[in-house]
């Protein structure tokens, strides 16, 4: 007797499968994948359109305006619920699919999941070439989604119905392994989307995946643990895997044990409160002057789910101390072994358990603990003085709308940024009062991240207020989303920060004698420069016809006002702030490698180039 089958096109399928796949960790059970973003086009329109319109009972749709914004908002959403839930996104060909290789990269870099349904040509060639179709002369099986195999952890273009049986599983397999995971992408030529197939009953039944928790190898753990006991100076580098794995209490009861401190990274930040006695804040070129000074003399630094990037490590200069060594703790053994480190290859929270139960009665020196409570001291008052606005009828400095925000939100509120000047002030300043609280994407520090990764967070926690974080060159990147935030009735709080120009990529340029060329939105001067008056743009108008509600603040009483009513909306509202110039009270407490010219004819590069010099000598290969 033959096997039950159904017949479905290929895309009816593929709807069904993923409508039955779901997560199970720690013996919570999740379904896989919650929604379907979409912008329709020939290529994914007769296929995956219909697909879901015919299965729109199972799998929600999100209507999308920017192929790109649709993966941000994806990524939003998986970072969110701790990777263990994800959304799919489907474009047409052509055009739509080139566009989702930023989003794709964004999410392999930070190690996030996301799956990506874009159409491809025809598998026939009955029709060749088809619009938008890349030609090769010699390579007749490219198109443009080749571009996506290098930003995928996983790939595979369907060319036939019956091989998504094989390539859907090994997809899912990705976007559930913690180790592997990333953008996953299947091409579906749109030929194939709409053919039929008798599939087998077995591939639409329910199929639990199963999120390991791998426990540290015995001998690792034993060396890590006689490394710990040995230093006199250990600090903790915690990353982004600490939240992936919701290993935020492990690490809370380590550090109550031991008394070893934390500093975090952009994507670790919150993993303990602002407020514990061991947090030293954010950790690197963006971090506080306390975690960079213990850094610089640390001689064991452990790294929890971190994976090193150069704003971390201060592009090799970080850690000075002639003898210090590392112990890294991580799912993957890739990031493990950076820095030539002792490794503990596990899940962070198994991880932290067994070395926090292996470690016990051990305890750093008093002399050590109170060194680094007392410059935690220092930076708090260092915080406060940022926020501080002494004239509550002045115009605020970026600093001080952070210190107003900080005022407004509670625990549970979310504050979402991505890149600009912004990061680094974060970093540097805010005081997380929860896990989820802080959500920096600065794996690629993509501009254009913010709104539509606020709307991803919205979806997956719709009571808990999010904030979007944006300045004025991130916004003009990519604001279209708000149109999909009132469509959804998503009430996201963006606050718009006007300060005319490219502020962080100003201060960069300046300090490696570009002069700031190319950085300010301002009228061309008979000389060419940008040294005009601001243009006459209006950005809070057009958040405003794009669907929002705006609040105008021109004072920091204002703002705090205009904060208060946004977090009490039950709509989509905009704050919009026009900032003072910056002042220099926050300079980087340690160094970050942007090569100089080696030659000019120019001053400020000759003067760069000299002070790069003295900085490059600092650093080290950690052997």
């Amino acid at each position: 007797m033959s096997a039950a089958t159904r017949r479905l096109t290929t895309a009816q399928a593929l709807v069904r499968f993923l409508a039955a796949q779901y997560t199970e960790r720690d013996g919570v059970r999740h379904r896989l994948i919650t929604g379907t973003w979409g912008i329709f086009g020939h290529g994914n329109v007769a296929g995956l359109g219909q697909a879901l319109v015919e299965y729109a009972d199972v799998m929600p749709y999100h209507q999308g305006r920017s192929e790109q914004a649709m993966v941000h908002a994806a990524v939003g959403h998986a970072r969110q619920l701790n990777r263990l839930r994800v959304q799919a996104v489907t474009t047409s060909i052509g055009p739509g699919a080139t566009n989702l290789v930023t989003g794709a990269a964004l999410a392999t870099v930070n190690r996030l999941p996301v799956l990506l349904l874009p159409g491809d040509y025809f598998a026939s060639h009955a029709a060749d070439p088809l619009l938008q179709q890349l030609e090769h002369p010699v390579e007749a099986d490219v198109s443009v989604n080749d571009a996506l195999r290098p930003v995928s952890r996983y790939f595979d273009r369907v060319t036939r119905p019956e091989a998504l049986v094989a390539s859907a599983l090994k997809a899912v397999r990705v976007l559930t392994d913690p180790a592997e995971t990333g953008a996953v992408t299947l091409a579906l030529p749109q030929d194939v989307q709409t053919e039929a197939h008798d599939w087998p009953e077995e591939f639409f039944a329910d199929r639990v995946w199963h999120v390991r928790r791998p426990a540290p190898d015995p001998e690792e753990l034993a060396e890590a643990v006689r490394a710990v006991r040995a230093a006199e100076r250990p600090l903790i580098v915690a990353g982004g895997g600490v939240h992936h794995s919701e290993a935020e209490q492990a690490l809370k009861a380590l550090v109550d044990a031991t008394g070893i401190p934390v500093a975090s990274t952009q994507a670790g930040k919150g993993a303990l409160r602002h407020d514990h006695p061991a947090d030293l804040g954010g950790i690197g070129h963006t971090g506080t002057a306390v975690s960079d000074e213990l850094a610089r003399t640390a001689d064991l630094v452990i790294g929890v789910g971190t994976r090193y990037s150069d704003f971390t490590t201060a592009s090799g200069t970080l850690f000075q101390r002639p003898d210090v060594r590392f112990l890294n703790l991580n799912i993957t053994a890739f990031d493990a072994h950076k820095l030539a480190a002792r490794t503990l290859v596990c899940d962070a929270r198994t991880g932290l358990t067994a070395l926090a139960e292996a470690l016990s009665g051990h305890r750093v020196d008093a002399v050590y603990e109170a060194e680094y409570r007392a410059g935690k001291a220092r930076w708090n008052e260092t915080v406060r003085a940022a926020f501080r606005a002494d004239d509550d009828g002045a115009v605020p400095t970026q600093t001080q709308v952070l210190g107003a925000l900080d005022t407004v939100v509670g625990d549970e509120d979310v504050v979402i940024n991505a890149a600009g000047s912004l990061p680094g002030d974060l970093h540097k300043l805010w005081r997380a009062r929860s896990p989820r609280q802080y959500h920096l994407e600065y794996g690629y520090s993509c501009m254009g991240y913010e709104i539509p990764a606020a709307l991803g967070v919205q979806q997956a926690a719709p009571d808990t207020p999010v904030w979007a974080l944006v300045g004025d060159g991130t916004y003009l990147m990519n604001p279209t989303e708000i149109v999909t935030a009132v469509q959804e009735d998503l009430p996201v709080k963006l606050v718009l920060v006007q300060n005319h120009g490219y502020a962080s990529i100003g201060g960069l340029s300046e300090s490696v004698g570009a002069e700031r060329f190319g950085t300010d939105y301002r009228h061309r001067a008979a000389d060419g420069s940008f040294t005009g008056a601001p243009l006459p743009v209006d950005l809070a108008a057009n958040a405003a016809s794009l669907g929002m509600d705006v609040l105008r603040a021109k004072t920091v009483r204002e703002l705090r006002e205009a904060l208060v009513a946004a977090r009490a909306a039950t709509r989509p509202t905009c704050v919009y702030v026009e900032t003072a110039p910056p002042s220099a009270a926050l300079p980087a407490e340690a160094w970050w490698d942007v090569p100089v010219a080696e030659v000019s004819a120019r001053e400020a590069a000759i003067n760069a180039r000299t002070a790069y010099e003295r900085s490059v000598a600092d650093r080290r290969h950690h052997l």
